[in-house]
């Protein structure tokens, strides 16, 4: 299975997490059959919004832990070069990038929070893709992994 995740997923799925970001994260990583398939956008926003203000305030990370981060997600993931295509995030165009970085890997799960990727328009053109969107919770209960963070 090929995973594509948002921004705000691995944005929790930091080294400190115990939450279900980090449980989906380790163990599609763990498992060969499963490739998580990212795009230098997907990294560069990870990096951008844990350097935010208010997300300093609510992780605490040190530079040198926002660029581990980023490292480790590049280092378990296939690394796609997303084509630009017509908008279809009409609410917010933001995460054109992301829906097409899917696109781009093949990838059978879009795993995403924002509320944006679920609206009618979004979910036809996935649909259209062979793209499931889903969340975190979701995406473990699919792998079978066990509800450890609750």
């Amino acid at each position: 299975m090929i995973v594509t995740f948002d921004t705000s997923i691995l944005v929790r799925a930091t080294k400190r997490s115990d939450g279900p970001a980090r449980h989906a994260i380790n163990a599609l990583a763990l498992n060969p059959n499963h490739v998580i398939a990212l795009s230098p956008f997907i990294l560069g926003e990870v990096g951008k919004v844990l350097s935010y203000p208010r997300m300093q305030a609510l992780y605490n990370l040190t530079p040198d832990e926002i660029h581990s981060h980023v490292d480790f997600l590049r280092s378990t993931a296939r690394i796609v070069e997303p084509q630009r295509g017509l908008p279809v995030v009409l609410s917010d165009p933001n995460d054109d990038p992301i829906l097409y970085t899917a696109v781009a890997a093949g990838a059978d799960i879009l795993c995403v929070r924002d509320r944006h990727f679920y609206d009618p328009v979004v979910v036809a053109f996935c649909r259209g893709e062979d793209i499931r969107i889903m969340d975190d919770l979701s995406l473990l209960e699919l792998l079978s992994v066990p509800q450890t963070w609750r």
